[in-house]
């Protein structure tokens, strides 16, 4: 969290920086080639540096990694591929030493089918108490041989899935991650015994996986496309949920993030009122094309939906389930949509770095919180992970036409000529996921040593974030500005230019250039696909 000395506001979640750790891929402490909480504390010196508020860790818990981690067999216990539990307690004690808040994942909606819950509803049998926390029903047809209803999955393939009596058990994702029934008190009293034991161990806050699916239609109903209520997305009592988790939170001083996909902002908006979530993520602004006009809507639009309920915005460019920036910003689509990935995309790198860059200071200057995906601040593409390495349930539930989200999971590169195979990333020579051949300039001490490397801007970027007034929650206005031109104003003199046009740009009247994604062209203009910070 931001140092008592930094210009900021006390609620220090309105305008962080979070840093979004994929524990499997970020730094291998043992060795074994898995990512786990020892490299992470390794690491603590590196983030510090880099100038972040808090990290958001994907989930660490007992997990056969069926969908990497979101499949979770013990919420208080670490799996040991990660570490300990003592070893999560050091590094919550030891991130809050170094000033950075820990912000952990709770996956409310399903468990793992080794979840000791579920074992037990399979032993129990039809009409048992232990099945009770989950939806299973019998099957429709002659014999019980069809699911109960057509819902859609949320990854490809189906929803139900037939134990040997003849019931069918919903899992909206994996079938190995069976959906919890969020209608019976013990599935709500156990979240709150799991809240309170991470907030009782120091963390800042808790993000929410798919935190609009958890409530059911009671009778199941098939699913029409058009029909309102949906039968399992957005249903009016989650919202009691959030706010018994609130008043928990406001307990301990923690904060909640939800992961909210919804078109409509009135109902996005909800989630955020005073006494539920805090934060939500803005995937509108991640799947936006790199396109002046759908940009400035896309802002537009999540300012006016967080305004009535006075939430701050949340700006991020990619995650661990998205096609990395600098790929993404090089192809003829720039926007980000699960149906469209595709193998062989063709990819401009050099087009989509220089966008990628300047796309960092554009999310840097707007209103409210960001967050950082790991290895986005070293410009990283997204890798090619060869067929036989891919581990994604996505992809093999597509019928192999879908790449998955390995390509964007893969270890980070720390040492250019380290001495093993893994550019740094552990003492062993194979990580989980291969890292390309060629990732040597994106490693960590290159790119420390290049003044002009996208760790190095990222690194100033975040300093005068902290440093300079303006920046972080507060207002923001647009200034007149060319056609494919977004300029606006923070307060303090603070501007923001940033040039998406064909054209270079004149830059409106200032008394200094803070920073700039790529430099001015030979007459003082800003070239395109270039992003500068003003004061004016």
């Amino acid at each position: 969290m931001a140092a008592p000395d930094t210009p900021r506001t006390d609620d220090w979640w309105r305008d962080a920086v979070i840093y979004q750790v994929y524990p499997r891929s970020f730094a291998d402490g043992d060795g074994d080639g898995t990512g786990d909480l020892m490299g992470v504390r390794a690491r603590l010196p590196y983030l510090a540096e880099l100038g972040v508020d808090a990290l958001w860790f994907t989930p660490w818990y007992l997990s056969p990694m069926v969908d990497g981690g979101y499949d979770v067999a013990d919420y208080r216990a670490v799996d040991p591929a990660f570490g300990t539990l003592a070893e999560a307690e050091k590094l919550i004690a030891e991130a809050r030493e170094a000033g950075i808040g820990v912000i952990v994942d709770i996956v409310p909606n399903h468990v793992s089918d080794q979840h000791a819950w579920f074992r037990e509803a399979l032993k129990a049998g039809p009409g048992s108490p232990e099945r009770a926390r989950f939806h299973f029903r019998p099957g429709r047809g002659e014999n019980g041989e069809l699911p109960p209803n057509d819902w859609p999955s949320q990854f490809s393939g189906n929803t139900w899935t037939r134990v040997p009596d003849g019931e069918w058990y919903l899992h909206l994702f994996t079938p190995e991650q069976p959906d919890l029934n969020w209608s019976h008190p013990e599935v709500r009293r156990e979240h709150e015994d799991v809240l309170r034991f991470w907030f009782e161990r120091g963390v800042a806050g808790v993000r929410i996986d798919s935190a609009a699916l958890l409530t059911k239609d009671p009778d199941l109903r098939d699913f029409v496309e058009g029909t309102d209520p949906h039968p399992y997305i957005d249903q009016d009592e989650i919202h009691d949920i959030y706010r018994s988790w609130r008043a928990l939170a406001d307990e301990y001083g923690g904060v909640f993030v939800g992961e909210v996909w919804l078109p409509d902002s009135e109902r996005f908006a909800r989630y955020l009122r005073p006494d539920e979530l805090h934060t939500a993520f803005n995937f509108n602004f991640l799947s936006c094309p790199w396109d002046a006009d759908r940009l400035r809507r896309t802002i537009d639009d999540t300012l006016a939906e967080h305004a009535p309920v006075g939430a701050p915005a949340t700006w991020v460019l990619c995650n661990h389930d998205v096609t990395r920036t600098a790929t993404r910003y090089g192809r003829a689509d720039t926007g980000f949509d699960f149906a469209t990935k595709r193998f062989g995309t063709p990819t401009d790198l050099a087009l989509g770095t220089r966008r990628a860059r300047a796309a960092a200071l554009l999310t840097l200057a707007l209103p409210g919180s960001v967050y950082l995906y790991q290895g986005e601040e070293l410009g990283l593409p997204e890798a090619d992970v060869p067929l036989d390495r891919i581990q994604d349930p996505m992809h093999f539930r597509s019928g192999g036409t879908d790449p998955g989200r390995d390509g964007c999971r893969v270890p980070l590169p720390w040492e250019a000529e380290a001495e093993t195979g893994s550019y740094g990333f552990g003492a062993g020579d194979e990580p989980w996921l291969p890292q390309p051949e060629d990732w040597a300039p994106y490693a960590v001490d290159r790119q420390t040593a290049d003044p002009g490397s996208m760790l190095a801007l990222y690194r100033e970027a975040l300093l005068l974030r902290r440093s300079e007034p303006g920046f972080g929650d507060g207002p923001m206005s647009w200034l007149p500005a060319p056609e494919g031109v977004l300029a606006f104003d923070r307060g303090h003199g603070l501007l923001c230019v940033v040039n998406l046009s064909e054209e270079p740009a004149v830059l409106p009247p200032h008394g200094r250039l803070l920073l700039a994604s790529g430099p001015l062209d030979s007459e003082g203009l800003l070239p395109r696909d270039t992003a500068v910070w003003l004061r004016a």
